[in-house]
């Protein structure tokens, strides 16, 4: 690349004459205090989703001071700009409707403006997708940079971490074991410092799939957020970035078929979140790789079950950082990966895996010859209830419960189940199926994680702790339960979901992969010939509700707008 065409030269405003665009934005540009000399370095673009509406980021100004090291270190200039930040418990009617518009905004500001390299900081758990959605369409040289994980908390002799721990005491407090004042006590003390919840949650996956992927550096996904390590992370993330101006590595270089299997791997290792079977598909199709929910069921097959953490396990993102991290999990996992696979770093995964070795926690993380579980911890259903999957995170639910057959107990919508579930009236017991509709991507609600539904409170009084339940939603990655999530076609498209009446008998056989409504396919067309969308028409919307009520894909498409693929 020539002078020309970096740094402050690179992607000029058009005014029709070039050198009047550098004349005027070297001009402008120096009225934030550059010198010359630093005017012509090339340019690291730090693409900073700090906000105060985002917990998880709270300590990003520290952390970009430290990236903003790391670039003048290798001689660029790093200048931070602002995106669109999704703080995952503030956001209405959930964060996932909105992870597509910040993919948008990362990638034309990355294109837009003038970075020969980006370091991407995010964390929390649409924004690590969002960035690598962005930065995989503008295909310009970038750094995944992650928040990292919160440190755990006490109540009395207990740990406590966000949010496994929060939906564990919700729970109790509804089944009334524990009071209004120790759930109050509790709610002060899951959450006490910057970064993603503390357990293998969507946003501690996310951070391991970029680090698989190869979009973060080696050994940089489970750092706590508010170790020295973090910082020291930052800064070498910007360092990278900027050794990537005269070395270029894209992230479709990175992110190729191959890492992406490997990156499923680790996922079903890890006994990670459901949302990132959803996130990874929107990655890969940017770059036209589909992900299959076949092929995920292949890999679970052969792929044992490592790490034990919540919500799998019993221990935190504290742990799993100290007992080697995602390259202890990439060691043991070694003849199943790729290991051609190309890193920003410009190493082979082969390579790291020579050179990354070091002490193993056997507690946290499990040899893969005496594995936690011998199969993953996803597995995807199918059937005439799911006829393009559905998926279930078996390491984290009732093994008792995988081969049953159940009564239909249904819940038309969120406010449904809102209405109904407390009611002592219910007619619900502990052997039926929970089935929520039109809770998917195109619902009014925007595929919420809401297919955690709440056990009936007569149900939890009885001290039962699970039951199957079935939607089109999503689950927090650091729920648990046996819940079948992502039914696709969804409800409120008129999948075989919205087709389900109180009374029907459904069968889950997790053996066999299958999830299937014991309904005569003649009673089902009747069904359908009277069945009638509640949604709202993308025309009598406005703005970005529009946009994505036109555009977002079913679940096993990865929730992604249909025109935010590659360009045939």
């Amino acid at each position: 690349m020539s002078d020309k065409e970096q740094g402050l030269s690179r992607g000029l405003t058009n005014y029709g004459d070039r050198d009047f665009s550098v004349y005027l934005r070297n001009s402008f540009a120096s009225s934030m205090g550059y010198s010359r000399d630093m005017l012509k370095r090339p340019i690291v673009g730090i693409a900073n989703s700090f906000s105060g509406f985002n917990n998880c980021h709270r300590h990003f100004p520290e952390l970009l001071d430290a990236v903003k090291r790391g670039v003048l270190m290798e001689g660029g200039l790093p200048i931070e700009f602002p995106t669109i930040s999704l703080g995952e418990v503030f956001l209405s009617p959930t964060s996932l409707k909105f992870r597509n518009l910040m993919s948008m905004d990362t990638e034309e500001m990355v294109r837009a403006q003038p970075m020969d390299a980006v370091v991407l900081m995010g964390g929390c758990d649409k924004t690590v997708p969002a960035q690598l959605m962005g930065a995989a369409s503008a295909d310009l040289p970038a750094v995944q940079l992650v928040a990292g994980p919160m440190m755990t908390s006490r109540y009395q002799e207990e740990r406590l971490g966000a949010c496994t721990d929060c939906r564990r005491f919700w729970s109790k407090y509804r089944a009334k074991e524990v009071t209004t004042e120790q759930i109050n006590d509790i709610e002060g003390r899951l959450a006490t410092t910057s970064g993603t919840c503390a357990v293998m949650g969507t946003a501690s996956t996310m951070a391991c799939i970029a680090e698989t992927l190869g979009m973060s550096l080696p050994g940089t996904a489970a750092i706590p957020a508010v170790h020295a390590d973090r910082l020291r992370a930052g800064e070498e993330s910007g360092r990278a970035a900027a050794r990537m101006i005269l070395n270029p590595i894209k992230p479709s270089q990175v992110m190729t078929e191959k890492s992406v299997e490997n990156a499923l791997r680790v996922l079903l290792a890890l006994g990670g979140s459901t949302n990132a079977i959803i996130h990874l598909t929107a990655v890969a199709r940017r770059l036209g790789i589909p992900v299959s929910l076949q092929k995920l069921n292949e890999l679970s097959d052969t792929t044992p079950v490592l790490v034990n953490l919540k919500p799998v396990g019993s221990n935190y993102m504290e742990d799993f950082f100290f007992a080697g991290g995602v390259g202890a999990v990439l060691r043991e996992l070694k003849p199943l990966l790729h290991l051609d696979t190309l890193s920003i770093t410009g190493q082979t995964l082969g390579d790291r895996l020579e050179q990354d070795e070091g002490w193993v926690d056997r507690r946290v993380i499990a040899k893969a010859s005496e594995p936690l579980e011998p199969q993953g911890g996803l597995v995807a259903l199918f059937g005439n209830l799911a006829p393009r999957g559905a998926i279930l995170k078996r390491s984290a639910a009732d093994k008792t419960l995988f081969e049953k057959e159940g009564r239909a107990v249904v819940f038309t919508s969120l406010a449904d189940l809102a209405a109904r579930v407390d009611d002592p009236d219910l007619d619900i017991t502990k052997d039926d199926f929970m089935v929520l509709q039109n809770a998917g991507p195109k619902s009014e609600s925007g595929m919420p994680e809401a297919g955690y539904l709440p056990l009936p409170r007569k149900i939890a009084e009885q001290g039962v702790k699970d039951m199957v339940r079935i939607s089109d939603a999503r689950m927090s990655g650091t729920a648990f339960g046996t819940i079948v999530l992502h039914v696709a076609p969804e409800a409120s498209v008129g999948g075989p979901l919205a087709l389900v009446r109180n009374g029907d008998r459904i069968k889950l056989s997790v053996k066999e992969r299958r999830i299937e409504l014991l309904v005569d396919d003649a009673e089902l067309e009747s069904r359908r010939a009277e069945w009638v969308s509640d949604n709202v028409p993308p025309e009598q919307r406005r703005g970005y509700d529009r946009l994505y009520a036109s555009e977002v894909m079913q679940a096993d498409e990865g929730c992604d707008f249909a025109f935010l693929g590659p360009v045939d």
